[in-house]
């Protein structure tokens, strides 16, 4: 982790250290996720398991991608059920269509709680407080610029997590007079192609960029890769994310104009997450049913002592 520990961060630690006993023990769980592939994914199931262990050494953890698929995703929450799991962890292929067979989980006993996205009707929900990241995302670009500029806001596909990372990012910039937002409603995708597409038309279009934030790290990459292309530089490019491949281009002296990266921290999430859900199944119902955790900045100065995602964290 970053060597600055917020207060919110104090008192999640304080969270983690603390084992309660609960009413109704945990013994099985199912998680669907979007993708097994995906490096934040992946600290998702292991961050679930550890917390699971931490819980009950014997519970059986049963942990499937559904590949962006939300058939396949139904049909795995349809086998949890049919196992007779007692928690079900997921990231929803689709908020909304995803309600009915959480209704139906639920109505066989099942806790079912959201991570990374909300849910509709799931008991619980733990995200990234993505206002905030886009907020210090945005504030280092401000900082960077002393208060005066031309920026790019490079947009993303308009789920929930994007439109409030979008938001921060505004709040900041509206609270900066000297600051020009030259383009805010470009969709890069969430992709390096669609970030590298749409920053190859700002580049043709505005002469002069000094600051570009883009809503995840792979938009990032794909706009810093625009700019090596058409031979622009002292553009600064920040992002969400705090990503494996973010992180390889922050120590890159390559890769100079990619300078921050707003981290979300999977592994922590999913632990979060069955911790909600054992109080839950304990009868403890959330005082908030979503549960936002606070994103770090991550820099060039600072990304030495910064803890990733594919990190070891067995502890």
């Amino acid at each position: 982790m970053l060597k600055t520990i917020s207060l919110a961060g104090a008192a999640m630690a304080l969270v983690l250290s603390s084992s309660p006993s609960f009413a109704k023990e945990l013994k099985s769980i199912g998680v669907s996720l979007g993708s097994l592939g995906n490096p934040f994914f992946v600290a998702l199931s292991k961050g679930a398991e550890f917390e699971a262990k931490k819980t009950n050494p014997n519970v059986k953890v049963t942990t499937v991608g559904f590949e962006y698929d939300l058939g396949k995703q139904v049909t795995q929450i349809d086998n949890f059920i049919a196992a007779g799991v007692d928690l079900i962890l997921l990231n929803p292929g689709d908020p909304k269509a995803i309600g009915p067979a959480i209704k139906k989980a639920q109505a066989a006993g099942i806790v079912v709680v959201a991570v990374d996205t909300a849910a509709e009707g799931a008991d619980a929900t733990v995200t990234t407080n993505n206002v905030q990241a886009g907020e210090i995302s945005c504030q280092y670009i401000v900082d960077k610029l002393g208060g005066k500029g031309d920026v790019i806001i490079q947009n993303g596909p308009q789920v929930s997590a994007v439109i409030d990372r979008v938001v921060g990012c505004k709040n900041v910039f509206a609270k900066n007079p000297g600051i020009k937002v030259l383009s805010s409603d470009q969709d890069g995708k969430g992709s390096r192609e669609g970030g590298l597409t749409v920053a190859q038309g700002y580049l043709t279009r505005f002469p002069k960029i000094d600051a570009i934030f883009a809503i995840n790290d792979p938009q990032a990459i794909g706009t810093d890769l625009a700019a090596k292309q058409q031979q622009r530089s002292g553009i600064i490019i920040t992002a969400v994310d705090g990503a494996p491949d973010i992180e390889a281009s922050l120590k890159d002296p390559g890769s100079p104009q990619i300078q921050a990266s707003a981290s979300q921290d999977p592994f922590f999430m999913a632990r979060r997450a069955v911790q909600v859900g054992v109080s839950i199944l304990g009868g403890q119902k959330p005082a908030n049913p979503v549960e936002l955790l606070p994103s770090k900045l991550v820099t060039r100065d600072n990304v030495a002592e910064y803890k990733g995602w594919t990190s070891d964290r067995s502890q």
